[in-house]
């Protein structure tokens, strides 16, 4: 397949994540995909071994706190709670993974997009990701103290009785939607040197896209075996949608 055929554009930001899942594997890029996959393997697998053992335990646990009169909303609150632990510690493993895992993605990055764009593609080989683990870092940092006030927000919320154990759990999916988008996506805008702020802004005007996206990205990370592949297919989607979206808008930086 030629690039100018992979270039052809997905209709919407969830259909760049699925069309990641191929561009993972398209010969030529498979090679940079092996370290960010078994990255996510190991964590996700521990994931789901937490998860398995301790999920009712957990569950059981906060509900206890309903006043007695409630107790008929346990039924409800049930599944919904189970819905924000999954997505809770899924979001927690794959900033971990995605910590461990950022130099190489934005590896993956930058050969993917040489490879859609057909330019030559860059050949720095480990000096050039030892060059750059500076700036891979203080770019998650960056990250990390952006979600934080707004996860402990969340977090309080959802203590609050009846009122955050039933929006908070929405609450949180949307945002951590929105934080994957701002995750995947950030990879091929830090490449090119757009700075956080920039790259939010950018994001923000395309807000449908990148919470599809990164919805997509989240649903995926709470389902069990497929969450071993998010990573990979997530880089590679969010390298998609830059250069067809975005690319041509960077000389604006």
């Amino acid at each position: 397949m030629t690039p100018s055929q992979l270039a052809k554009q997905p209709v919407s930001g969830a259909s760049y994540f699925i069309r990641g899942f191929s561009l993972a594997f398209t010969p030529g890029i498979r090679r940079f995909v092996i370290i960010p996959l078994a990255v996510n393997l190991l964590l996700m697998g521990t994931l789901i071994g937490i998860i398995l053992s301790q999920l009712s335990e957990w569950i059981d646990g906060w509900l206890s706190y309903l006043p007695q009169w409630l107790d008929w909303l346990s039924y409800l609150l049930w599944p919904m709670l189970a819905i924000a632990i999954l997505v809770i510690c899924s979001y927690f493993f794959s900033t971990v993974a995605n910590w461990i895992a950022a130099p190489f993605n934005g590896l993956l990055a930058e050969h993917l997009e040489a490879h859609l764009t057909g330019k030559r593609p860059p050949d720095d080989g480990l000096s050039g990701i030892v060059k750059d683990l500076p700036r891979v870092f203080k770019r998650e940092w960056q990250k990390l103290w952006y979600y934080l006030p707004k996860a402990l927000g969340l977090l309080i919320l959802m203590w609050v009785p009846v009122v955050g154990q039933t929006l908070g759990p929405v609450l949180w999916f949307l945002f951590s939607a929105w934080m994957m988008g701002i995750q995947y996506c950030d990879y091929p805008f830090d490449n090119h040197r757009v700075s956080f702020p920039s790259m939010k802004t950018t994001l923000r005007q395309n807000k449908g896209s990148t919470m599809s996206f990164g919805g997509l990205v989240m649903f995926f990370t709470m389902t069990p075996i497929l969450n071993l592949f998010v990573m990979p297919a997530a880089v590679c989607g969010a390298t998609a949608m830059w250069v067809d979206k975005y690319r041509n808008d960077l000389a604006r930086y």
